[in-house]
């Protein structure tokens, strides 16, 4: 599920879901300082943003502007808390929600190379269309 789609259509509290998205670049904030290592970041699909909070030790390849996926549950007070974060090693990898909801919105068209790094999408505009002779 993508953040966009969260947020227009939250799942019933309960429901253990699949969010995926980019890292938003600055919105990293770790507490290594408890005994449980915590960290606080946005995910977007470009359309909209959601904090992510999660207990635990992230995957050595979860960078701003890169892919992730949490599993958990949306909480009351919008932010989701997530029982696990897992991270692509592929630059290219993006998922498919988040894929989906970028083409609607018109920030990214496959036809034209691989999706755009998330730090640039505030600046970004519509992809460029094709045009035929």
């Amino acid at each position: 599920m993508a953040p966009s789609q969260l947020l227009n259509h939250p799942p019933p509290p309960d429901r253990t879901i699949r969010l995926g998205g980019m890292v938003v670049a600055g919105s990293v904030h770790k507490n290594l300082s408890s005994a449980q290592p915590e960290i606080r970041f946005d995910v977007t699909d470009g359309q909209a943003a959601i904090t992510v909070h999660y207990y635990g030790i992230v995957p050595d390849l979860f960078r701003e502007g890169q892919s992730i996926v949490a599993i958990g549950h949306p909480q009351t007070d919008g932010v989701f808390l997530a029982d696990d974060v897992l991270a692509k090693h592929d630059e290219t990898y993006m998922p498919k929600d988040v894929a989906d909801a970028l083409q609607r919105s018109g920030k990214w068209d496959p036809r034209f190379g691989p999706p755009p790094n998330a730090a640039s999408w505030n600046a970004m505009t519509a992809t460029p269309k094709e045009t035929h002779p």
